[in-house]
């Protein structure tokens, strides 16, 4: 196993994975021997994707690197990361109205697990505005979401949307 410190969890809902978090996974990529991907189950959220989705497109968009790993989980993230061997989490911040949120979930994680540091990155200025929740959106109401995405996650999005106007989710 990597050395603690050299081994990374980046976790999220990526629901979907988009061209910002890519961004900062192959940036993570870069840095540490190893990064896990650690894709959350989280209760207080109602993804438009299932877990094993989000799985399974994170790690076909991200196929091509080496020491990316990704996984789902649930439970608290330093917890994770400790069962991964992972020193340090990794979360990404689009603007100064991220800090907020993030600075006090990493002191909350401090309390919980001295042994574990978070490290901040910012995507390139291009990602700055992209965000799942947006991209959904966008998808859902039939727009064009190729810039913000990969093509494998544009086409699952479109298929999703089209189920859920076949279906009547959409607007009601």
């Amino acid at each position: 196993m990597a050395n603690h410190k050299r081994s990374a969890v980046y976790p999220g809902t990526f629901d979907p994975i988009t061209n910002g978090h890519q961004d900062l996974v192959r940036r993570a990529a870069s840095i540490f021997d190893r990064v896990v991907i650690g894709i959350a189950a989280n209760p207080n959220k109602a993804p438009l994707f299932t877990l094993d989705r989000r799985v399974d497109l994170a790690r076909r968009v991200l196929a091509d690197l080496d020491n990316v790993e990704v996984m789902g989980y649930s439970g608290l993230t330093v917890d994770f990361a400790r069962e991964q061997g992972c020193g340090v989490v990794i979360r990404g911040l689009r603007a100064v109205s991220d800090f907020e949120f993030e600075f006090q979930l990493a002191n909350m994680s401090r309390h919980l697990a001295r042994d574990v540091d978070y490290v901040f990155l910012t995507p390139q200025e291009q990602f700055t505005f992209i965000s799942s929740t947006l991209v959904r959106e966008i998808a859902m109401l039939g727009g064009n979401v190729s810039q913000f995405v990969h093509p494998i996650v544009e086409e699952a999005l479109k298929l999703r949307a089209s189920f859920a106007i076949a279906t009547g989710q959409v607007g009601g």
